[in-house]
């Protein structure tokens, strides 16, 4: 990727690496590259609930108007609503201020083109190269500068969406939900109660600060306890942006992204909706649910991690579902992007039709251990593990060992100078020990 871009847009501290400069030349890039003498841009704007969003996105506004393109703002509204409303909308492109599951410091701009896809490489890399030389065309001036335009139904479109997407009614479900005091916190509320759920919320009085702040996917505990003692049915915690979904079955127990799809890939292949009888996922998806899959007749193939790159192999190779361990999970029949919503209903529709419980269900998967160690390492040297006699001869013996009951993954860092080691296995102990071992051997030798 580039100096601005990463695999997900571009994120930062707001106000330091991401300040309202950076934003108002993003705005500005943007709208110049769709737009010319004949066609005005349409850009949609939404953003999380974050403090830094009001700045962020006025900046944004000032860049496309001063282009003389529209700056459409939807104001809080989940990332994968500005997808499809771009779609809805006939819009230009979208454009999401979020840092999705980062605390609250952080924030990001993610770009989505007028088809809800995020940006091709090729064209974030023109946008960046605009905003780094500073070439920019001549900026436009009187009656041609660009105008500001307020949605005022951006959310009631796309609760009408999702439950337009509901594959059964869920009348007599008693459903927990985390919002994480971020973008879901008020829609969630209303399209589970419009569907006929009695509904507890957590996580839903955002005030600017408290975005993932001890709530949403990436600390469910107290979702998990809440869920206990409501003797709800089920918990859905989203993040800060509402992409990812990581559920909590009536036990309080946690089924991930990789329970979720296998329970959700098992109901597609039995309808006839699962593309090819196959599922993405990525280089961490649990081996245990690769098994579980190919005992039902269904591949699972994985791609780099990132739900940019599960997306790619979806529309490379004609498969319509797939996603990550961490609740990124993409239907690609119904969005272009994560959808922790649309997920959420997808599996709730699993649970009314069987009649099962979503413990029964999910916890029939049997998921392996998993155990990661951090190896630290010269930068120089990160790549070197692969090409290094001793080190792959100790992944090998760990890998013989388990038989085929378990895997070694190593992943240098892309940020860090670290080298992850990541096994999973039947025995948690086993596990732990040879992966410390090899992270031991790898900083030993690099």
């Amino acid at each position: 990727m580039g100096k601005l871009f990463g695999t997900d847009g571009i994120r930062g501290v707001a106000n330091e690496k991401l300040d309202s400069i950076l934003a108002y030349k993003l705005g500005q890039a943007c709208a110049f590259k769709l737009t010319d003498s004949a066609h005005h841009a349409r850009i949609l704007i939404g953003r999380d609930t974050r403090i830094s969003g009001d700045m962020l996105e006025s900046a944004l506004v000032a860049g496309i108007c001063s282009a003389g393109a529209t700056a459409e703002v939807l104001g809080v509204v989940p990332t994968p609503a500005v997808a499809y409303l771009t779609r809805l909308y006939g819009a230009d492109a979208g454009i999401v201020i979020s840092a999705s599951h980062n605390t609250v410091e952080y924030n990001g701009l993610k770009v989505f083109n007028g088809q809800g896809y995020k940006l091709a490489d090729e064209i974030e890399a023109e946008i960046e190269e605009m905003i780094l030389s500073g070439n920019v065309p001549e900026l436009p001036s009187g009656i041609n500068l660009g105008r500001k335009v307020e949605h005022t139904s951006a959310t009631e479109d796309y609760a009408a969406y999702l439950c337009s997407n509901a594959e059964a009614t869920l009348e007599g479900l008693h459903i927990v939900l985390d919002g994480a005091n971020g973008a879901a916190y008020s829609i969630a509320p209303q399209v589970f109660s419009a569907l006929g759920a009695k509904v507890d919320c957590i996580g839903n009085t955002p005030d600017g600060t408290n975005i993932n702040d001890g709530c949403g996917s990436t600390h469910p505990e107290k979702l998990q306890q809440a869920v206990k003692e409501l003797g709800a049915d089920i918990g859905l915690a989203f993040d800060g942006d509402a992409d990812r979904l990581i559920a909590v079955d009536e036990q309080g127990r946690i089924v991930d992204g990789d329970r979720v799809m296998a329970v959700c890939a098992l109901d597609m292949k039995a309808h006839g909706k699962l593309s090819k009888d196959t599922v993405v996922g990525t280089v961490m998806s649990n081996l245990g649910l690769q098994l579980y899959l190919e005992s039902h007749g269904i591949q699972l193939i994985k791609t780099a991690v990132g739900d940019r790159y599960v997306l790619e192999e979806l529309l490379a190779s004609g498969y319509n579902f797939g996603g990550e361990q961490s609740g990124h999970v993409i239907i690609l029949d119904k969005n272009t992007t994560g959808d922790a919503m649309l997920t959420a209903l997808q599996l709730l529709g699993v649970v009314v039709r069987s009649g099962k419980t979503l413990g029964t269900l999910a916890y029939d998967v049997e998921i392996l251990p998993q155990v990661l160690v951090n190896a630290k390492v010269s930068e120089q040297k990160k790549y070197a593990y692969a090409e290094d006699a001793e080190i792959q001869q100790a992944i090998a013996e760990v890998e013989q060992a388990m038989a085929g009951k378990g895997r070694v993954l190593i992943r240098p860092s892309g940020t860090e100078p670290l080298v992850r080691v990541m096994i999973e296995g039947e025995n948690i102990d086993y596990i732990r020990a040879q992966a410390e071992k090899v992270a031991a051997l790898i900083e030993k030798k690099l």
